[in-house]
């Protein structure tokens, strides 16, 4: 053993942060007459850390409390406005491979800078968290991912995704189960990456039937870029999705038995000091038979400032269409200034 594995210590960091929003939405009379509101506000626990060599242990979890915890009470475990959002245990094999059980982030593509206004027309691919196991491994220029997730969220019936904002069906409706992932992202300079992450599962029947099958499925493949050119950073993707509801659900809710779509993403942002400018555009395009919508899309131009004990963000979203809980692509103009404010103790 080397003096260096004597000397090392474990390592624990528990902490805490706040955070809040205010929110002006220029279409809603009762928000603009009162010059927009304060919401969105959240308490949250984080716990990180992992254990002295020779011990290969590690683990993280965060937890949140409150109305900005982006948790849907009437679809996630705890029928509340509080969240277990992340909860994993790892076992580092080596400097290249780890194993997590739990509650992880999904490895497919990539997230936006900010969660909110969220990963819009990404809608149920972005930051997403599921229960169950990966296996990541780092080689050189290459980034490995195996996962398979037991289900999206804690609990028997929820379909809660958190930062996702609702995509994965309802309590009462369907959701994500059973599902593998694999994702390659290749390093190929120091400035530039590429990328491609598959998932295929099962969606479970949750309607009423007594035994709750799973008689529907889902599939879904990413290729994506990310780039670091100095003070520049850009993120380009291309998503393909489909899904085979359950038969009882659509027959029930007179729904087409496969939605499918295609969703495309960019993020460009410039890095000045403590300061960031961004922006994030997303399209989606539906191929869903008997879906006569057309391409719809999302804009958030961005900007954020490290003070130092947290983030401030300020993001103006507009809107044309969004994909809804089915994964259906609709039409439907929206737009909102978003000013948040979050510290870390």
């Amino acid at each position: 053993m080397t003096s260096a594995c004597l000397g090392a210590e474990p390592v624990t960091n528990l902490s805490a942060g706040v955070w809040g929003t205010y929110q002006y939405y220029p279409g809603d009379d009762s928000n603009t007459n009162t010059g927009g509101e304060f919401t969105g506000e959240a308490l949250i626990i984080y716990a990180d850390g992992e254990a002295a060599p020779p011990e290969r242990w590690l683990y993280s979890a965060e937890m949140r409390f409150g109305p900005g915890s982006f948790t849907d009470p009437d679809n996630n475990s705890t029928g509340d406005e509080f969240t277990l959002h992340k909860a994993w245990v790892g076992w580092r094999f080596s400097d290249t491979y780890t194993l997590r059980v739990g509650k992880s982030q999904v490895p497919f593509g990539w997230k936006t800078i900010n969660f909110w206004p969220g990963d819009i027309l990404l809608a149920g691919f972005g930051d997403q968290m599921d229960v169950g196991f990966k296996f990541s491994a780092v080689q050189e220029q290459f980034n490995y991912d195996l996962a398979y997730y037991v289900q999206d969220d804690w609990g028997g019936t929820s379909t809660d995704t958190v930062d996702d904002n609702g995509h994965w069906g309802s309590s009462t409706t369907f959701r994500k189960v059973q599902t593998w992932v694999g994702n390659l992202r290749w390093q190929a300079t120091d400035q530039h990456a590429l990328g491609i992450s598959l998932q295929s599962g099962q969606l479970q029947d949750l309607t009423g039937t007594p035994d709750k099958p799973t008689s529907g499925s889902h599939e879904a493949a990413v290729l994506y870029y990310e780039g670091n050119i100095n003070n520049l950073f850009l993120k380009a993707s291309w998503i393909t999705q489909s899904r085979e509801l359950p038969t009882a659900y659509w027959q029930a809710a007179l729904l087409p038995e496969e939605i499918e779509n295609d969703r495309y993403a960019f993020e460009i942002g410039y890095n000045i000091g403590d300061w960031s400018l961004y922006l994030d555009a997303s399209a989606a395009k539906p191929n869903t038979d008997g879906n006569d919508a057309d391409r719809v899309t999302a804009v958030a131009p961005g900007l954020s400032y490290d003070y130092g004990p947290g983030w401030i963000y300020v993001e103006y979203l507009w809107q044309d269409g969004y994909v809804d809980r089915n994964g259906q692509v609709g039409e439907g103009d929206f737009e909102a200034l978003y000013v948040s404010l979050d510290f870390y103790l």
